[in-house]
C-alpha cells in the first residue's frame, strides 16, 4: 500500500487519532494551517492532547488552558469543561467508569525553580457527569506529559517530563 501524505500543517502535530471505522483522522497541531474540514474552537490556547472513548462516541482534549474538555464525536459539541490551576498536557476517558484522568503541571521550563507541592504534578481524577474533582495521585517530579487507562479499566499509566512511566 502506497503511503498518503496529508500536508498543511506548518508546526509539529502532537497527536492523531482515528475513529472506530477508520473514516475520521483527528489531528492536534501547534499551528492552524492546514486542510479543515471541521474547526471546534473551544480552548483558548494549544491543545496538547486528544483521547477517544472506547466506543468512540466521545472525546477528551488537554490544553494549555488549564482545561480539559469532553466532546460528543459525531456533534463536536462541548458536553463538560475539568478545570485545574495549571496546564493540562494530556486527558484519558475511563473504559469501565465515569472518570477521566488529567496529567500537567507547571511549564517544564519553570520547573527548577518550584518545589514539586507547588507546580502540581499529580495526576486528577474527575467524575464524568459531575466535573467533580474527586482524587489526586503525586509521583512525578515534573509535568506529567501523558495519561492512559489501560484496556481492562483496573488501571492506569502516566509518563512525566522527568523520563519515568509510573503504572498504578
Amino acid at each position: 500500500m502506497k503511503p498518503i501524505l496529508l500536508q498543511g500543517q506548518e508546526r509539529s502535530i502532537m497527536q492523531i487519532k482515528y475513529n472506530r471505522e477508520g473514516e475520521l483522522l483527528f489531528t492536534v497541531a501547534k499551528d492552524p494551517s492546514g486542510e479543515v474540514l471541521v474547526n471546534v474552537k473551544e480552548h483558548s490556547q494549544q491543545i496538547n492532547d486528544i483521547q477517544l472513548s472506547r466506543d468512540m462516541t466521545m472525546f477528551v482534549t488537554a490544553s494549555k488552558d488549564n482545561t480539559a474538555k469532553l466532546f460528543d464525536s459525531k456533534t463536536l459539541e462541548d458536553q463538560k469543561t475539568f478545570w485545574t490551576e495549571h496546564l493540562v498536557n494530556s486527558a484519558a476517558l475511563s473504559p469501565n467508569y465515569d472518570h477521566v484522568v488529567l496529567g500537567g503541571g507547571q511549564e517544564a521550563m519553570d520547573v527548577t525553580t518550584t518545589s514539586t507541592r507547588i507546580g502540581k504534578f499529580e495526576a486528577r481524577f474527575f467524575h464524568l457527569t459531575f466535573e467533580e474533582e474527586f482524587g489526586r495521585v503525586k509521583g512525578h517530579l515534573g509535568p506529567i506529559n501523558s495519561v492512559a487507562f489501560h484496556p481492562n479499566g483496573k488501571s492506569y499509566s502516566s509518563g512525566g517530563e522527568g523520563g519515568y512511566v509510573h503504572i498504578h
